[in-house]
């Protein structure tokens, strides 16, 4: 009997192997993983680590591009990663006007099957890292990716476009072998192809079911999470020099006001963001220099109250530096010069006018309330510590620093805290006298 029941044991697994078949079948399923805009430090991260869930539930994955490129990242690498994936890889260029150069039109090639959508640009292959590093020869890159498709059993590549080209090009040059609008499309047209894949060969389940009868399939769209799309966003160059010329400029505000405020934190969230992108990003350290010594200068021009040489240096400091800060990168994603002129023409009205007026009202302000010191008024609501005090015809705001002071108490001004007015309660025993010192006061 003992001799029987492996024999047993492997006609049960026999009998059910069917069925464990068909669950398979059933749990079919397709992973969308969408890659948009350069391919930086963040999205490189999440692109590698969606391949590797798929791979673990084994769903097809769909990469939706639309991608000038990496920055500052090995996208030889990365294709690389795609082509050895043990999932089915369609490299889908859409929708329109998506487009895939650099990095993002070698993932076609290193796909199991490219796609493109009608209307998208496809091409040119190089730069492949918008960071400006030392390229891949031509003619190694095209041996690759020849080999690749020789691998998977795709048509020879005939197409390595030195420029945009359309989508219709892409099909006649053996880059997409599917054309389609949407991914819903998409899935319908591949439905039933055999690809390649590091594992082998694999015959496509894709379609959406639309009736019971049909074999349902799972489709899931992944993207980056809010904190990595934050970081992403940061890592543009664009957004780098908006995220640092605005926080300085926050941060210079809070110059011309007492204590420190929402503009004080709002501008150290936004250079911290920026200071993580300079991290990420390649620039110029001249062009950084002279971007916050123009800064800087027009800031000391308005602290010391006038609009003079070190305003019309720190302005010319500031274009010249905006200019060159990502002069290392590729035209593509450098710095517009209408956004930079834009911002020099701001920075002028800003630094020689704006603060100036702002730090001048202040002094004036301040002026005024040091004149009430020793005066009597009264608060118009609870100090705890601060609240409303009237003097002299106007409503200024006190504080207290002896505890909670009631509304309608008259209390006598000892003096001021930037633009708050310190005040205490008037004693008691000397009520008649202030009357009269506050009748003055008021």
């Amino acid at each position: 009997m003992r001799r029987r029941a492996p024999f047993l044991l492997l006609l049960v697994v026999l009998a059910l192997w069917p069925g464990v078949a068909g669950a398979q079948a059933a749990d079919a399923s397709v992973v969308v993983i969408k890659v948009d805009g350069s391919i930086d430090r963040t999205v490189a991260s999440y692109l590698r680590g969606a391949l590797a869930e798929a791979e673990e539930s084994g769903s097809t994955v769909v990469l939706q591009l639309d991608s000038a490129g990496t920055l500052d990242q090995d996208a030889v690498a990365l294709a690389e990663r795609i082509r050895a994936a043990t999932v089915p890889v369609v490299a889908w260029v859409g929708p329109a006007p998506a487009k895939a150069q650099g990095a993002g039109l070698l993932f076609l090639y290193a796909a199991s099957l490219g796609a493109v959508s009608p209307g998208v640009g496809v091409g040119p292959l190089f730069p492949l890292d918008l960071a400006g590093h030392e390229e891949p020869e031509p003619a190694h890159m095209r041996s690759l990716a020849t080999s690749w498709a020789e691998e998977r059993g795709r048509p020879t590549p005939l197409a390595f476009p030195g420029e945009p080209r359309p989508a219709q090009d892409a099909i006649k040059g053996n880059i997409a072998q599917a054309a389609a609008v949407s991914v819903t499309e998409l899935l319908d047209e591949i439905d039933g192809l055999r690809v390649s894949t590091a594992r082998g060969e694999v015959t496509l389940r894709t379609a959406v079911a639309r009736t019971e009868s049909e074999e349902p399939v799972t489709v899931r769209f992944v993207d980056l999470g809010p904190v990595d799309r934050v970081l992403h966003a940061a890592s543009s160059p664009t957004w780098i020099y908006v995220l640092l010329v605005l926080g300085i400029a926050a941060l210079a505000f809070e110059l011309t006001q007492p204590g420190f405020g929402f503009a004080g934190f709002a501008g150290l969230g936004m250079v911290a963001l920026a200071v993580y992108g300079l991290v990420v990003a390649p620039f110029s350290w001249l062009g950084l220099g002279l971007l916050l010594g123009g800064l800087a200068l027009m800031t000391l021009d308005v602290r010391i109250r006038r609009l003079g040489l070190a305003t019309a240096a720190g302005l010319v400091g500031f274009a010249v530096g905006s200019i060159i800060v990502f002069g290392v990168v590729d035209d593509r994603i450098d710095v517009s010069p209408w956004l930079i002129g834009s911002f020099v023409l701001a920075a002028l009205l800003y630094w020689g006018f704006g603060l100036t007026v702002a730090i001048q009202s202040r002094d004036r302000l301040t002026s005024t309330q040091t004149g009430l010191v020793g005066l009597v008024g009264e608060t118009r609501g609870e100090l705890k510590p601060e609240g409303p005090v009237y003097v002299k015809g106007t409503l200024w705001r006190g504080r207290s620093g002896d505890g909670p002071i009631p509304a309608g108490t008259r209390v006598r001004v000892r003096g001021v805290d930037g633009l708050i007015l310190r005040v205490q309660p008037e004693p008691a025993p000397e009520e008649s006298a202030e009357d009269d010192g506050g009748a003055e006061g008021l």
